[in-house]
């Protein structure tokens, strides 16, 4: 055959290829996807024992690890000391003076009155005598001060008798109630600090990676296991667009596995507007790039088959 031909008869056949394959129906692919959740710490501590292993299914309520928090039970022994003597000092200033208490202080009055009035009686004699010019100023001068002395010692203590038998003052009750009050707050929050060396699962979940080993530090916040949450399979595909109008919310499509060559029944449950920088599931995708992307969730009819589907897989959706 001449050369010729034969050169212009590969390239019809490349262009015949072309255009079959541009005409040829592209399928938009997708991810699996399941809600996922983590467990973490509330209080840094050191791991002394793990339950269970990766894949594992737990169930709300189930310990998954213990944590050693030396620090918290110091906290709380401090805590409680400090709850102690503010009871204390509640109780006291609610029960007022001890009876004994009371007969030192009336025993105490006693003793001054006596004083005071022998003072007094030894200024007015001092006064008299002073008067007819018998006795120095010097020694009028201290028998007056021994009877203000006296006086003001008779004054104070009898107003300490009077404040104990009346009580303590009601600000100073509300003031201890208040400590107590605090101190059993503080005694609280080292105890619930204390119960959070137990990890606890707070939802079902399907473990599926624990980040650290028994003997490790864990610290606050940080996710010691990650899972997917049982039955909440669904798909998620990004769509331009320019091509936005051949889905709707409520749709039913046909979702195909790649992996596993099945086809599943699903419904688009909705459809959004994905930011600039938000990743895209489609491997190649074929928009203009001033197009929107929108995000497309799909649900499977039969969320219970598709638990056996493997997370991030490929998927095709049939237009």
């Amino acid at each position: 055959m001449n050369p010729v031909k034969i050169i212009a008869y590969t390239v019809l056949t490349l262009i015949a290829t072309s255009s079959c394959e541009s005409k040829k129906e592209k399928l938009l692919q997708g991810k699996i996807k399941r809600e996922s959740l983590s467990f973490t710490s509330k209080v840094t501590g050191r791991l002394v024992k793990l339950f269970g292993h990766e894949g594992q299914s737990v169930k709300t309520g189930d310990t998954l690890a213990i944590l050693d928090v030396p620090e918290v039970s110091a906290k709380i022994a401090q805590a409680k000391g400090i709850f102690k003597a503010s009871s204390a000092q509640r109780l006291l200033a609610s029960n007022g003076a001890t009876e004994n208490q009371l007969k030192q202080l009336y025993a105490k009055q006693a003793i001054n009155r006596e004083q005071f009035e022998f003072a007094q009686k030894s200024y007015t004699r001092a006064s008299a005598m002073f008067s007819d010019s018998l006795l120095s100023p010097q020694a009028y001068d201290e028998s007056y001060v021994k009877f203000q002395t006296a006086k003001s010692q008779l004054d104070a203590v009898t107003a300490e008798l009077n404040e104990a038998v009346k009580g303590t003052r009601f600000e100073a009750k509300i003031t201890t109630v208040g400590q107590n009050e605090q101190a059993g707050g503080v005694l609280m929050e080292a105890e619930i600090a204390y119960s959070e060396r137990y990890i606890i699962a707070t939802n079902n979940m399907t473990v599926e990676t624990i980040t650290i080993r028994e003997g490790e530090l864990a610290t606050a916040g940080y996710p010691i296991f990650s899972g997917y949450i049982p039955n909440s399979t669904w798909f998620r595909f990004t769509i331009p667009e320019s091509s936005i109008s051949a889905v709707t919310k409520g749709q039913k499509v046909t979702v195909n596995v790649a992996y596993n060559k099945k086809s599943y029944t699903a419904e688009i449950i909705n459809i959004k507007q994905l930011p600039r920088y938000a990743d895209i599931t489609t491997a190649y995708p074929d928009y203009e790039m001033d197009d929107a992307v929108y995000d497309l969730k799909i649900l499977p009819e039969n969320v219970s088959l598709a638990e056996e589907l493997l997370y991030n897989a490929t998927i095709t959706l049939s237009k």
